[in-house]
């Protein structure tokens, strides 16, 4: 016999008391159930989550670009790139 598959997955999660209560009141206010509430907390952390790695990664590449190079300065580093590599190939044929 075949099984149906459900759209969802049910996952069981444990609370402290305290915050259960706290889980529950906040549901009741919005008047969601727990599950809305807590897929809508699940999403704010992903994203909150993307956006601290954002931030490192900016960090990071700020770091790496002491000289603050900007976008209208792309196109002019990729064609300097370009001409040394044309040159190496020249030199070397």
């Amino acid at each position: 016999m075949a099984r149906i598959k459900r759209p969802s997955r049910i996952l069981t999660v444990s609370f402290p008391e305290d915050l259960a209560r706290q889980v529950d009141q906040v549901a009741k206010e919005e008047s969601r159930n727990v599950s809305e509430l807590l897929r809508e907390a699940f999403r704010s952390y992903k994203a909150e989550r993307v956006r601290r790695r954002l931030e490192a990664d900016f960090d990071y590449a700020r770091l790496r670009n002491p000289g603050r190079y900007g976008v209208n300065d792309v196109e002019e580093l990729v064609d300097n790139v370009r001409a040394e590599k044309q040159r190496k190939r020249k030199n070397s044929a």
